[in-house]
């Protein structure tokens, strides 16, 4: 469980720092690649989210009611589709199974988007900081990145098994140790480090 939880903030500086890298070398001119990436980052977030409602703590229960009451602001159909997420006409048990259950199929529709984000790749090839033509001066995949990649993994494995040991719960709100209780809300609603951009867009939103 701590190196699942730990692994979610690895996952997410992996992914920024990869955004980052791709903002900065120009990857979003290659449209095909940088949406499909858009596409994947989004199913990311949204399997984050539904991984964190899973402890079913203060934070999990109150984050689930403020996420999901943001499909009433849909015209029309807004209250019918909050009621048809939560399984009811609250937060509860039926939202939590369903919130289960999408967790664990998120992660297959993110493989086959990442499936078509490398095939996207492999088209057009990867930027570089050296600015050079990818089609010359090419090298083989194996044994030369091969190599890097599988120490990279490794170096990135350790970092993340040593950090769940010591630091468990470093980026894990107290309050969410806390039994879910819709009775009784939290002084403050934060979300996990890798949500608070879009928790600031929130916020800016009167």
């Amino acid at each position: 469980r701590n190196v699942h939880i730990s692994g979610a903030s690895l996952f997410f500086t992996c992914m920024f720092i990869h955004i980052g890298r791709g903002i900065y070398y120009g990857s979003f001119k290659n449209f095909k690649t940088w949406y499909s990436g858009v596409i994947l980052f989004i199913l990311s977030m949204l399997t984050a989210f539904l991984g964190y409602v899973l402890p079913w703590g203060q934070m999990s229960f109150w984050a689930a009611t403020v996420i999901t009451n943001l499909l009433s602001a849909v015209p029309m159909m807004g209250g019918t589709l909050v009621e048809t997420v939560w399984g009811g006409y609250s937060v509860g048990d039926p939202t939590l199974k369903r919130f289960l259950v999408l967790h664990f199929l998120m992660p297959f529709s993110m493989i086959a988007v990442s499936l078509i984000h490398l095939v996207f790749l492999h088209e057009t090839g990867s930027n570089n900081p050296m600015g050079i033509n990818p089609n010359m001066d090419k090298i083989p995949f194996h044994p030369y990145f091969s190599f890097k990649d599988i120490l990279g993994f490794s170096i990135l494995l350790t970092f993340l098994i040593t950090f769940s040991l010591l630091l468990p719960y470093l980026t894990t709100d107290p309050d969410n140790f806390s039994p879910a209780n819709s009775m009784v809300t939290p002084p403050h609603i934060k979300p996990e480090w890798y949500f608070l951009f879009a928790y600031s867009i929130l916020r800016a939103i009167p």
